[in-house]
């Protein structure tokens, strides 16, 4: 491999001669040879935009020239576009604020426009990073990252699988089936009934992670170093924040209180509690999804979904409910991650919280996961599910909770004497009412109707 010679404020540097980054990334990359996580390509996405924004910023304030303006734009516009990703080798496990990635940002923008230019046009500190600190590019990093992860791949992935359940219940209408608590047999419910509650499940916490929004779309660029300010120009936070606007198609707006943006990580603390009521919830259908379809003959079979690959070795032809298993596999990960995120915001120390790296990466699994896990689910699992009416009418007329009914004619105490005898002597409900004598055959068939118990 060939080297060139790179210098910092430390001293000189060996470099990959083909790589764009410089001094200070090299120094990060042999200091922390730790596990092979990388930082997540959204935020190398999220820096780029950011540093693009700030030369904008720059621009319009007077501070950047036009040439120098026009180099960085089209070095972040390649990182963008994904061709740069190759110089970004850093790992999650370095400096707690970020530096370290701000600065290999710095140094990859800077050398890629001074390629461009085809002369040292970019210095990395005094051009890429004007007006700028690692204290505030990273955490605005964070929440450009997070926003454009939820709005554009996990809001599409739950609107999906909402529309899938709208449509399941339209095609359920008037299936009544056995409810169930507690795993035992309960009154009567439509299996439409049952879906709507899946369907709400994923609107009321797209509609929790839509509250975490606004917060999430406030920027901390412009507080530099502790929330001063200091070495930005003023108005250079609402500018910075219009560009990423523009950059983005989204509504950023500057923080209120640079002081707050630096050292809290609250917004993200919520939203990953948005995050983790939405695990919750897909445990819960994926659970109740495999439950239903238990079987084919030994289990309650009263669904069918679709049959995707062998699921035995020494087994054949059985079939498992795998699209269930990973989507909750996915859920508690990211109930996992919720505490790695509560931890890392716990550390704001002073001016700066210093588990940024930790926070976002566990922050943007999550996302990643769900929406990856959501659109595995929906197009090999949720679309395919069908009801088997059949053994749904078998399983309630067999339920001995249909005495429920009942209860206004015979009263509690009866309808419980009713119901531990059907039990007891493997008869239906009826027979075991008319032989106590509590009603006659013809009163029985006139107020016991399962599907009016809806």
């Amino acid at each position: 491999m060939e080297f060139r010679i790179e210098k910092d404020s430390m001293g000189e540097m060996q470099v990959p001669a083909d790589k764009y980054w410089a001094a200070q990334t090299q120094r990060s990359f042999q200091n922390f040879k730790i596990g092979g996580e990388l930082m997540p390509r959204e935020i190398t996405y999220a820096f780029a935009v950011l540093k693009k924004a700030a030369a904008m910023a720059n621009n319009r304030l007077g501070r950047l020239n036009d040439e120098k303006l026009k180099y960085i734009s089209e070095a972040c516009d390649e990182i963008m576009e994904g061709k740069l990703y190759e110089h970004f080798p850093l790992v999650v496990w370095q400096t707690g604020s970020g530096t370290q990635s701000n600065m290999n940002a710095n140094e990859v923008i800077a050398n890629r426009g001074n390629a461009l230019k085809g002369e040292k046009l970019l210095h990395p500190n005094d051009d890429v990073n004007m007006s700028q600190s690692s204290n505030d590019t990273f955490p605005t990093a964070m929440h450009i990252a997070a926003v454009l992860m939820i709005e554009d791949g996990l809001f599409p992935a739950m609107d999906r699988m909402i529309e899938t359940f709208k449509r399941l219940e339209r095609e359920n209408e008037g299936v009544v089936k056995s409810g169930r608590t507690h795993l035992q047999d309960a009154t009567p419910i439509s299996f439409s009934q049952e879906i709507s509650g899946w369907r709400s499940m994923v609107e009321k916490t797209k509609g929790m992670l839509s509250l975490s929004l606004p917060g999430l779309k406030e920027l901390a660029l412009g507080g530099t170093a502790v929330g001063t300010g200091l070495n930005a120009p003023k108005g250079f936070d609402v500018e910075v924040a219009k560009a990423v606007s523009t950059l983005t198609g989204k509504e950023f707006i500057t923080a209120r209180n640079k002081f707050h943006a630096l050292t809290a990580k609250d917004e993200l603390v919520f939203s990953h509690g948005a995050l983790k009521a939405l695990a919750a919830d897909m445990m819960k259908i994926a659970n109740d999804i495999r439950w239903l379809s238990s079987g084919p003959r030994n289990g309650l079979g009263e669904i069918h979904i679709p049959e995707n690959e062998p699921g035995s070795s020494i087994m054949p032809g059985k079939v498992n409910p795998t699209q269930c298993e990973a989507m909750t596999m996915v859920a508690v990960q990211v109930m996992a991650n919720d505490v790695a995120v509560g931890m890392a915001a716990s550390q704001g120390n002073f001016q700066l919280n210093v588990f940024m790296p930790v926070c976002i990466y566990n922050f943007l699994q999550s996302v990643r996961l769900l929406s990856d896990g959501l659109i595995s689910f929906h197009e090999n699992c949720v679309i395919g599910i069908a009801a088997n009416r059949e053994k749904m009418r078998h399983n309630l007329h067999n339920s001995l909770m249909l005495v429920t009914a009942l209860n206004p004619y015979i009263g509690y105490d009866n309808a419980a004497k009713t119901a531990k005898k059907a039990f007891a002597e493997n008869i239906s409900l009826k027979e075991a009412c008319v032989r106590l004598g509590f009603l006659t055959e013809e009163k029985f068939d006139e107020v016991f109707h399962p599907e009016e118990m809806i």
